[in-house]
């Protein structure tokens, strides 16, 4: 991967991430403040300009401080629910994976099952039962996003539990909580490392689509999915209200991808590299050094 492509999308999140912090210090104004200059004489908002950096919104708000303050809410949805599919994603598909027969056909099957169903769906028709709310949009979009997540976790830990030193634990009376939590665990922690930060591209995106619909995070609190649902009847004379919002997705849901996909190469690489033969190295200490690199994680 390009070194350029992830400086940009290291630098792309620093910036939201400290306006989202410094939102107070960098617009001076609030994100519900109705300015007086806020619209035209023909009631639109105002354009883009050396006052309004951003222009304004359907109420003559700053377009900016919604930006930067929708920036909290996006970015704390994002991350939470990822977090959060992720934790149960990985103790899911890992307990699954070190289980054997028909429990483990049962767990697999329904994740399988709720892997059938389309995530935006799903979470539509949780966010009907539990109400939308900032804390219920994260735990929406983490009930929905937590199956993808098992499913590597139960094919990675398959390969884990066939290597030596698993194998040589049971010898030893392990059981399969002890192996999990010993030997598992650790292994499984990178990977889900990875996953982590390719997730929230996908969540934050979630988070946009359920506020956009109305079932995500609520007015007053500016989100960037509400930002543009707000507006999205002004897009033809005020694009602006629309595209900035849009813009920062997009840019937010890039960076993290690219992030997360230079990780994934990284972790590849060096698992590649710890099994390729050194120069003069017989197979017996090949496989020795690999039971090494195994045991150090």
């Amino acid at each position: 991967m390009p070194k350029i492509g992830l400086t940009i999308s290291l630098v792309a999140i620093a910036i939201i991430v400290l306006g989202a912090l410094f939102a107070p210090l960098l617009s001076p104004y609030g994100a519900d403040q109705q300015l007086a200059n806020g619209l035209t004489v023909g009631g639109l908002p105002q354009p883009p300009s050396w006052v309004h950096w951003f222009g304004t919104d359907n109420l003559g708000r700053s377009m900016l401080a919604r930006v930067l303050y929708g920036a909290r809410s996006t970015l704390l949805v994002g991350i939470v629910s990822n977090t959060i599919a992720v934790i149960i994603g990985a103790l899911v598909g890992g307990l699954a994976g070190m289980l054997e027969g028909r429990a483990q056909a049962t767990v697999m099957r329904f994740v399988d099952l709720m892997l059938a169903f389309p995530a935006l769906i799903l979470a539509i028709a949780i966010a009907s039962v539990i109400g939308p709310s900032l804390w219920n949009a994260a735990l929406i979009i983490a009930m929905s996003n937590w199956t993808w997540i098992a499913r590597v976790a139960y094919t990675k830990t398959l390969s884990i539990k066939e290597r030596n030193y698993m194998t040589a634990a049971k010898m030893l009376g392990a059981n399969r909580w002890y192996l999990f939590t010993r030997h598992l665990v650790l292994h499984l922690a990178p990977i889900m490392l990875v996953w982590e930060t390719l997730g929230i591209g996908t969540t934050v995106q979630m988070s946009a689509a359920l506020s956009f619909l109305g079932v995500g995070v609520q007015p007053p609190t500016p989100s960037w999915g509400n930002i543009i649902h707000d507006n999205q009847n002004y897009f033809t004379v005020a694009p602006w209200t629309v595209i900035i919002p849009g813009v920062f997705i997009l840019a937010l849901a890039l960076s993290f991808n690219i992030v997360g996909e230079y990780l994934h190469e990284r972790m590849e690489n060096l698992e590649a590299r710890g099994v390729q033969p050194e120069e003069g190295e017989t197979v017996l200490e090949q496989q020795s050094r690999l039971e090494e690199l195994e045991h150090g994680g």
